[in-house]
């Protein structure tokens, strides 16, 4: 049974029930029971699933060097060599890492250092500070997605917001924190630098799949209305790691997800093995590097040529940790065309808004099956 003290703080969230009926829920906060010191674990947060968390096989990430793909750096011969890591680290679980990747460390401490700053404060200032909304996407400051008052609850807290196109003119979408005062300032230098990134690797994941037509992905990124939303993950120590998870599996509604940590380096992101239904943990890496994950689009983009990862995140009995999380998408009403078919595997033309909005209704899932949306039959 919960305690009125683990009641005492919690973000509140509305769904609609199998019924249609409008349905109103107190979620606990699990940063403020972890500094409670909670010793167990309440009901809510148990999952049936658990009993794999407990075996992990960690796994090195690739990490393809930006630089060297980049025009005169290098022989031709070296760059076909990290053109062909790229392409076979997309392909094999979709995650990859990138160094040498352009963005000045100190715009990437910027980020970590705000958002930490942000998590540092009581509960009622960060409620105070951040305005949120209920819609598809459940941006603002809170818990993940929830659709049930049966559904087992992640240990996570999360603050999600979008970063590009500019929201000046959107009341429902002023979601940025006010706290720390740099915070906006911070992040938005860091959404610049990251954006130049991930428009690069549209270019070069093309090239290094061999299609002909280098921009064939980028093509549909418009410079001002393509979107970037920013999720950060705050994953705090927790009581049971073994009965709890901190993020549900699933894949990523978007083109390309950019991965940043902060806190602590204990690693609990496991990404699925498709070849034999294993999750593999995925060891740390330096502060300098990112993490690359394919989404959904660009599996649809790719006609199946590169998959998305089906991943989810574990979590730690006595370390605090996070991530910040950044997806890029084409404009919502862009219709995306998979590339030529070259395999069986085939997908249909498909309108971004359409498919983020059908990813929504059907998750939380236990397997892939939102990208069913845009298959062949």
């Amino acid at each position: 049974m919960e305690t009125d003290t683990e009641n005492s703080c919690y973000h509140q969230t509305s769904f609609l029930d199998e019924k249609g009926s409008l349905k109103t829920m107190k979620i606990p906060v699990v940063q403020e029971l972890a500094r409670q010191g909670l010793k167990h674990l309440p009901d809510r947060f148990k999952r049936l699933d658990s009993t794999t968390f407990s075996h992990q096989v960690f796994e090195e990430m690739p990490s393809v060097n930006l630089a060297i793909l980049k025009e005169g750096s290098k022989s031709m011969m070296v760059r076909a060599e990290e053109l062909a890591k790229l392409a076979d680290a997309a392909r094999s679980l979709g995650v990859f890492l990138i160094k040498d990747h352009g963005i000045p460390l100190e715009v990437l401490d910027g980020a970590r250092d705000v958002v930490k700053c942000f998590f540092e404060l009581p509960f009622s200032e960060k409620k105070a500070c951040v305005g949120t909304y209920s819609d598809m996407d459940n941006m603002g400051y809170g818990q993940n997605y929830v659709k049930s008052e049966d559904q087992a609850l992640d240990w996570i807290d999360r603050l999600t917001f979008r970063a590009v196109p500019p929201v000046e003119d959107d009341e429902r979408l002023r979601v940025w924190p006010l706290k720390p005062t740099n915070f906006r300032e911070a992040m938005q230098r860091y959404v610049g630098e990251a954006r130049v990134v991930m428009n690069f690797l549209l270019v070069a994941l093309a090239e290094a799949l061999m299609i002909e037509n280098h921009h064939v992905f980028l093509k549909y990124f418009h410079p001002i209305e393509s979107e970037i939303k920013v999720r950060v993950n705050y994953y705090p120590p927790c009581p049971r790691p073994d009965l709890a998870i901190g993020l549900n599996q699933h894949s990523d509604p978007c083109a390309l997800t950019i991965l940043t940590q902060f806190g602590s380096t204990q690693q609990g992101l496991q990404v699925l093995n498709n070849k034999n239904q294993t999750w593999l943990t995925i060891s740390s890496w330096p502060q300098d590097q990112l993490l690359v994950v394919i989404g959904d689009l660009f599996e649809i983009m790719s006609n199946g040529l590169v998959h998305s990862a089906w991943h989810r995140v574990l979590t730690q009995k006595d370390v605090e940790r996070g991530s910040i999380a950044l997806f890029y998408s084409p404009p919502p009403t862009t219709r995306i065309e998979p590339v030529a078919a070259e395999e069986e595997e085939t997908y249909k033309k498909v309108v971004v808004e359409d498919y983020v909005r059908h990813y929504y209704k059907v998750s939380p899932t236990m397997e892939k099956i939102a990208i069913n949306f845009s298959k062949v039959n």
